[in-house]
């Protein structure tokens, strides 16, 4: 059972070496290039997902009880594609009885399948970039990445951490305590790693390997079988991740149904049903707001890992470079259309304007150049297409239409490229306006004039702390105001970037570097991937007993 583990052990002890360093490394090459991949690669990736699309997913061994699945891609086609799927309590009894085996079978074992799962899941990049292109909208460089090796490198991550917080203590020790001029007290001990029962990992539609992955394999590798509940227009993606999973563990003998995927419809949602079992002792979740909310007053029986919205802001006070902070923000705007959880949407300005390289710039100027370093970005249209990608949801195509009558457009939203698609929407608004209290998910951006650099700084960073945020910029060339603001930030528990410019951006996050949401504030009680989103997963239970001297 633990030859996958003796196989990837290079791989595990250089994942070890990242963690503690958070320095960059990766495994998994995130170049979608044949000379990595293989030079058949991409047509290989192509060609399978073809022969994916108007079929029955073939999942071997699954429940199945009826077959589901309705996904249609944001560039315009129905995939056709049906899923096995099966009631939530066939699901919890297929999960439980699975339960046993893959606890009982090891640390190696489970760390050694889950990190084969990963290598394979690495091999099929170029499917599940196609998977991932056509169920979220992504363009097909950004779902290669986000959805492969991007993704792989969160679950890797998860994985090492996992081993580490369970081999941090010794299995067993031998006890000795003096008793003066008696004979001492001598113990022999034993620990056990005791897994804390089923887990429940509920997809979300805008990224649902990157998102999931670190939950499911974390889980795993701690023992817990995961039932996967794909958002219904996303499945495909975290089915292929479930086969891949399934044809591991049979591999090394262990029960295939230590991973199950149980599809839905938006008309007969099956998350509450699963998340209220009591069976269910681990949730990951990504979503929204509301069903965050609902699982936290329903669900109070299972350990709740959340990612929830948030408004991210931007506070500029001044710049060094002007065009380089407008291009920057620009392609933070524009990326996957403002569908990211790290999207800028806030941006504080001060109404007298600011001092930058190229001098004095007014409000209504630094609103004018985002708007051209917007339009610059995406003037040309195979760019455009490529940056902003499709609109997962129709219903963000109807806020981008809302939005429009909340302040004074700066920059009108279009569409883009194939499919469903919108370039962001960018206005101009006033200190105090509700609106921006909130998330509007999509391609909308505020630019908010406020008294001075310092309320900028104030408003974003109490925004975060009261309705939740992932990420937070500052532009500022005052190094005071500069550690004033990581202060504020930091209180309000929001990750924050300084003067980002070229090719790194306020939307990104490295995986053994960054730890993404910090769990400190509304947009989630759970940072990946820290300890503690790992060692609540099992506990340890010990036995002992006197032994001679």
């Amino acid at each position: 059972m633990t030859a996958f583990f003796d196989h990837h052990r290079p791989m595990l002890d250089a994942a070890l070496r990242a963690l503690h360093s958070r320095a960059f490394w990766t495994p998994f090459p995130e170049i979608p290039s044949g000379k990595i991949y293989g030079e058949t690669a991409r047509e290989d990736g192509a060609s399978g997902f073809e022969a994916l699309l108007g079929k029955p997913f073939d999942l071997p061994g699954h429940p199945e009880e009826t077959r589901l699945g309705a996904e249609e891609s944001p560039y315009g086609r129905a995939l056709g594609i049906s899923y096995p799927a099966a009631a939530p309590q066939t699901l919890i009894a297929a999960a439980q009885a699975a339960a046993p085996a893959l606890a009982e079978a090891g640390v190696e074992a489970r760390i050694g399948a889950c990190l084969e799962a990963l290598v394979r899941l690495n091999r099929a990049s170029f499917l599940m970039g196609n998977a991932v292109m056509h169920t979220t909208g992504q363009a097909f460089a950004m779902a290669f990445q986000a959805g492969g090796p991007h993704a792989q490198d969160r679950g890797l991550e998860a994985v090492a951490m996992a081993w580490e917080e369970m081999s941090r203590f010794p299995a067993e020790a031998r006890w000795e305590k003096p008793q003066g001029k008696a004979a001492p007290l001598l113990i022999e001990k034993h620990w056990s790693l005791v897994p804390a029962g089923l887990a429940l990992a509920i997809g979300c539609n805008t990224f649902p390997t990157w998102n999931s992955y670190p939950g499911i394999f974390a889980s795993l590798a701690t023992g817990n079988p995961v039932i996967v509940k794909p958002h219904p227009a996303a499945i495909l993606p975290l089915a292929l991740a479930v086969r891949t999973l399934r044809e591991v563990l049979t591999e090394v003998g262990l029960p295939a149904d230590s991973v199950l995927l149980a599809v839905d419809t938006p008309e007969a949602p099956a998350a509450a049903h699963l998340a209220t079992d009591p069976a269910v002792r681990l949730i990951d979740y990504t979503g929204s707001n509301a069903f965050g909310a609902w699982l936290r007053q329903n669900a109070r029986q299972a350990q709740l890992f959340t990612e929830e919205a948030g408004v991210n802001s931007v506070a500029i006070a001044a710049t060094e470079d002007f065009t380089g902070m407008c291009e920057n923000l620009a392609f933070s705007l524009a990326l996957y259309s403002g569908q990211m959880c790290t999207s800028p949407q806030n941006i504080y300005v001060p109404e007298a304007g600011i001092d930058t390289d190229q001098g004095r710039k007014s409000f209504d100027e630094v609103a004018a150049a985002l708007a051209a370093a917007i339009d610059g970005l995406l003037a040309d249209p195979a760019r455009a297409a490529g940056v902003c990608g499709a609109i997962a949801n129709p219903a963000t195509l109807e806020r981008v239409q809302q939005a429009r009558g909340l302040g004074r457009i700066v920059r009108d939203s279009h569409p883009v490229g194939q499919g469903r698609s919108a370039a962001p929407l960018l206005l101009a608004m006033r200190d105090g306006d509700a609106a921006v209290e909130g998330e509007w998910f999509g391609p909308i951006a505020f630019v908010i004039a406020v008294p001075d650099a310092a309320a900028g700084i104030a408003r974003a960073a109490d925004l975060a702390r009261r309705k939740g945020a992932i990420t937070a910029a500052l532009y500022d060339t005052d190094a005071a105001r500069v550690g004033a603001a990581a202060r504020a930030f930091a209180q309000a528990g929001v990750n924050l970037s300084v003067n980002l410019t070229g090719n790194i951006f306020v939307n990104q996050s490295a995986a053994f570097s960054d730890f993404h949401v910090t769990g400190a504030n509304p947009a989630g009680n759970a940072s990946l991937t820290d300890t503690a989103f790992v060692a609540s997963r099992f506990r340890r239970a010990m036995w002992r007993r006197p032994v001679a001297a």
